[in-house]
């Protein structure tokens, strides 16, 4: 290790690495001693060090992810770091720990691992490059990127591709999956790239994973105890504030229309290599035309109706859905049986042959899940889902406490919660921790530690809350006109660069629809209209642009600097009221004596509306408004408590006090203000 780990004759702690006498001062080109970051690093040094759980909120601008990577390096330990996003994975897995490492001069042995998706599987690619399918002329120039890019690439991450669309065909017939996985058996097994991910992993230190990947494989360490990860000795948990909603995925079932279509046309292009003409009639197959049938009949018949959610009471499935269950699972029974039988018989081609039997147990997992949604349990919740004509049957966990504390907290040594949006806000004598503390299962039995760390962005100075006053209800008919006449003035006064963020598809394609009209001038943005990462881009090189996006923007979105001056959030974000899983956990608090609102829909709210405050302001330079145009923050009970947890910003109702912050914002920056402009002292906080 490193003499930099030692001074005075004894080891450095990670406060003092990254303090004013530490290598990043002295190595970091830019680098600025941050007492907050400091004190994170010091919780999370002692965590890994003696054990328990933390839970920190850590304001933007604290940089948390170097104050968990220094005492990660240290501890000696192996530590899974879990991130929100893949995107978030990749920056930490390539740029923040290689630079750590360099500062501190370690060569901890690193891993990233991701979802099976995320990488081609040999065997597959090969099964399709033989299919007549892929003779299609719409699969060529795909296909010849992959076969120049897979004899180069060395982890066969799919990300590579940047030209290959997330959405692409060609991705879901070569992409490895848990449904398709072959073993040691597969004539492909020692050059599998997913094989080399986890055996990479299985010696390192540090293990880099998402959310999704990670809670998949907490999932599977249950009664029948399995693994994705290697076993480690603690996890540290970036972005946590998501992290109840990702584990109910993977505690939960679901079962859809596309999933089955999708190995019923893998299973047509094995089939159709397997020369035994007698399970064939005139070209086709009977038991997989009669799977996929009964198959059909199944979700039309869960559809049932317009609505796109339907929650399932039992007498819902007993009455209209079981006896198309059973059909479904019989017809699945024998699809399995011939797969099984032409895989024994399959001698003079492995591959086919690991096809067909993988194939075989795909069909009996899909049975699995069909029995598992139809048992009854009143702890779970059970829903039809249909979107854009694709339907699904779902089944989560209505209160996921019980099982995040025995899975999680009492069963990983140590456990580190980070996220800029954690607190709710202190009352009552309870800490602002208490509704993410319920939700997960951390009761006073859990030993943990409390840490909140506010942002050092002087917010007082350098942003504006605008809350008016004069504009209708959010759900007043002429909301979205007058919502629409305002968010024009807005970005007219700040010229442009702009966010508004709604809490709907119907509200955002409404409010782009106006803003056109009025915006004509400006180049309109509109989420969907092209992927996330290509809009963002386009956001930052124009400068003053204006993007209405919905919920994937309201985090986890960075545009740091003069682009982003303007954030609209269109109303309180609060959940759903017509989602399954939140009107099931609503009726179980309120069964408990605990008010729904109180306990769920409000702090649920307090957090989400403090995610879209915090695309703001991202580094301590930037300056701008955020303008909240739902006037029940003056005329609810709970408009003060909402208010309460966001930043202390300076708050006003006026346009004509904006108009003086925009005015004066140039001082701000480092320019000298206008002639005659006010300071942002002339605005004074809303009482």
């Amino acid at each position: 290790m490193s003499s930099l780990f030692f001074g005075g004759g004894g080891r450095l702690s990670s406060s003092d690495l990254l303090g004013s006498d530490g290598p990043f001062a002295s190595r970091v080109e830019g680098y600025r001693v941050r007492p907050g970051q400091r004190q994170v690093a010091e919780a999370v040094e002692r965590i890994l060090g003696e054990d328990g759980s933390l839970l920190c909120e850590a304001g933007t601008g604290i940089g948390k992810t170097f104050a968990y990577l220094v005492p990660a390096i240290l501890s000696g330990r192996r530590v899974v770091i879990s991130t929100a996003t893949k995107n978030l994975q990749d920056q930490i897995a390539h740029r923040d720990l290689p630079l750590v490492q360099e500062v501190l001069g370690t060569e901890v042995p690193v891993a990233v691992m991701k979802g099976l998706g995320n990488y081609l599987c040999r065997r597959r690619y090969k099964e399709f490059l033989l299919s007549t399918e892929a003779m299609r002329p719409a699969y060529a120039s795909n296909l010849r990127l992959l076969g120049s890019w897979v004899g180069k690439t060395e982890v066969g991450d799919l990300s590579e591709l940047a030209s290959l669309s997330d959405h692409a065909n060609e991705r879901r017939y070569v992409a490895s999956s848990s449904e398709t996985r072959v073993g040691s058996t597969c004539p492909y097994y020692d050059e599998c790239f997913v094989t080399e991910m986890k055996r990479h992993a299985e010696s390192a230190q540090i293990v880099i994973v998402n959310h999704h990947l990670f809670f998949a494989d907490l999932a599977m360490r249950g009664p029948h105890p399995g693994r994705v990860l290697p076993d480690y000795d603690a996890v540290i948990l970036d972005e946590a504030h998501q992290i109840e909603d990702t584990a109910a995925i993977f505690f939960g079932m679901r079962l859809s229309r596309t999933q089955m279509n999708r190995t019923f046309s893998e299973i047509a292009r094995l089939l159709a290599r397997q020369a035994k003409l007698a399970v064939r009639t005139k070209g086709e197959f009977p038991l997989l035309q009669a799977a996929h049938a009964a198959s059909e009949r199944f979700f039309s018949a869960v559809s049932g109706g317009s609505s796109p959610r339907r929650v399932l009471s039992s007498r819902d499935w007993k009455s209209a859905i079981a006896s198309r269950g059973v059909e479904l699972d019989v017809a699945l029974s024998d699809l399995g049986a011939l797969l099984q039988l032409l895989a024994d018989s399959t001698d003079d081609d492995q591959l086919l042959r690991e096809g067909l039997a993988q194939a075989k147990r795909r069909s009996e997992q899909l049975c699995e899940t069909l029995r598992k949604l139809q048992e009854d349990d009143d702890k779970r919740v059970r829903w039809t889902e249909t979107v854009d004509g694709k339907t699904s049957v779902n089944s989560t966990p209505v209160d996921l406490s019980q099982t995040l504390r025995e899975r999680l907290f009492e069963s990983v040594p140590a456990v580190v919660l980070l996220s800029a949006t954690l607190s709710t806000g202190a009352k009552e004598g309870k800490s602002g921790f208490s509704f993410l503390r319920s939700r997960l299962g951390i009761g006073d039995e859990v030993d943990v530690e409390e840490l909140s760390v506010p942002s050092p962005f002087s917010f007082a100075s350098h942003c504006a809350l605008y809350l008016p006053r004069d504009l209708p209800p959010p759900g007043a008919a002429d909301f979205l006109d007058k919502a629409a006449e305002r968010i024009a003035e807005l970005v007219e006064m700040v010229e442009g660069g702009a966010f508004v963020l709604t809490t709907s598809l119907s509200t955002m394609k409404g409010l782009h629809e106006r803003l056109a009209r009025r915006l004509s001038a400006r180049l309109l943005l509109i989420q969907g209209e092209r992927p996330k990462d290509a809009l963002i881009s386009t956001f930052r090189a124009n400068g003053a642009a204006v993007l209405v996006a919905t919920s994937s923007f309201w985090e986890g979105v960075d545009v740091p600097g003069e682009a982003l001056r303007l954030v609209v959030l269109e109303k309180v974000p609060f959940s759903v009221p017509t989602d399954p899983v939140f009107q099931a956990r609503g009726r179980a608090l309120e069964e408990s004596g605990k008010s729904a609102f109180a306990h769920l829909a409000l702090p649920g709210a307090a957090l989400a509306l403090k995610q879209g405050f915090g695309r703001l302001i991202r580094r301590e330079t930037d300056v701008g408004i955020v303008a909240l145009l739902d006037e029940r923050v003056h005329t609810k009970s709970y408009g003060q408590a909402l208010l309460s947890a966001l930043p202390p910003a300076r708050r006003t109702s006026e346009l004509g006090e904006l108009r003086e912050f925009v005015h004066s914002w140039r001082s701000l920056t480092g320019e000298a203000p206008p002639s005659g402009s006010s300071q942002m002292d002339s605005l004074q906080p809303l009482t």
